[in-house]
């Protein structure tokens, strides 16, 4: 049942697109790869969230008791950079649990990927009314309404076909707990994947979705017994030459912010 799996939302660490929007320009965004600087986040936030496991009461519990550590599953969007993520995260995980870490397997599941920004994809903001006035007047008549999360980009997605695609790996996650005894789940995945995620699982109202922002690259949240508790780790913050890019994943076509 949901009330007894504890799940671990991380967000990929940075990206080669985080730091340079132009590269969606020449990639498709599933092909983008991590920084150098996001390699090293992945590891270190594995070595940080396997110190949080260790002290969550289950395993902690189970390691006292000279039990078996329980089963522990990652799952992953199937992108190169949440794959890079997870393969950091493993390392510091201390790898998987038959050579003595805590990961019982990877699994992928395209339901874990990134919004699709369709036409939109890595077009710079000032460029979009001219090159697809249309669409664009019709994605800003939403924004305008306060309902980005009901509107789709052109060949792309709304965030709430986003939160869609997410619920229906719900089933999923519970067959593995009621059925192989896996309660505790590792999600690698992407900014608004994410918080579709926390939205769809909490049952927030879509209110909710657009009032929040996407968390911080290599950030820990976590879903426990039906319950939302927050960021364990903030992880690390866009940095200010790609202020712009973060606002286009989350989700927002307009003014860049100037949020740091």
């Amino acid at each position: 049942m949901a009330r007894s799996i504890r799940i671990y939302l991380v967000r990929h660490a940075e990206s080669e697109a985080n730091l340079d929007q132009r590269v969606n320009l020449d990639l498709p965004d599933h092909s983008i790869a991590l920084s150098d600087e996001g390699r090293r986040q992945a590891r270190d936030t594995g070595e940080i969230l396997r110190s949080i496991i260790l002290e969550s009461p289950n395993v902690k519990g189970a390691r006292e008791a000279g039990r078996p550590t329980p089963p522990i599953r990652m799952w992953r969007s199937p992108y190169r950079r949440t794959r890079e993520t997870s393969e950091g995260l493993l390392a510091g995980l201390g790898g998987f649990a038959k050579d003595g870490g805590l990961v019982l397997d990877i699994c992928e599941k395209s339901q874990l990927r990134e919004q699709e920004y369709g036409l939109f994809d890595g077009v710079p903001d000032d460029e979009l009314p001219k090159s697809f006035p249309r669409e664009y007047a019709h994605y800003k008549k939403a924004e305008d309404s306060g309902g980005r999360f009901w509107a789709p980009m052109p060949m792309g997605e709304s965030r709430c076909d986003v939160a869609e695609r997410v619920h229906a790996m719900f089933g999923t996650f519970h067959r593995d707990a009621e059925r192989h005894d896996i309660h505790d789940i590792i999600v690698v995945s992407h900014g608004v994947t994410i918080r579709a995620f926390v939205y769809a699982w909490i049952g927030y109202d879509w209110e909710w979705f657009e009032a929040e922002r996407n968390p911080g690259n290599c950030s820990i949240w976590l879903l426990e017994n039906g319950e939302d508790r927050g960021m364990l780790y903030a992880g690390w913050p866009p940095r200010r030459s790609h202020a712009a890019q973060e606002e286009r994943e989350a989700g927002v076509i307009g003014e860049p912010s100037a949020e740091p």
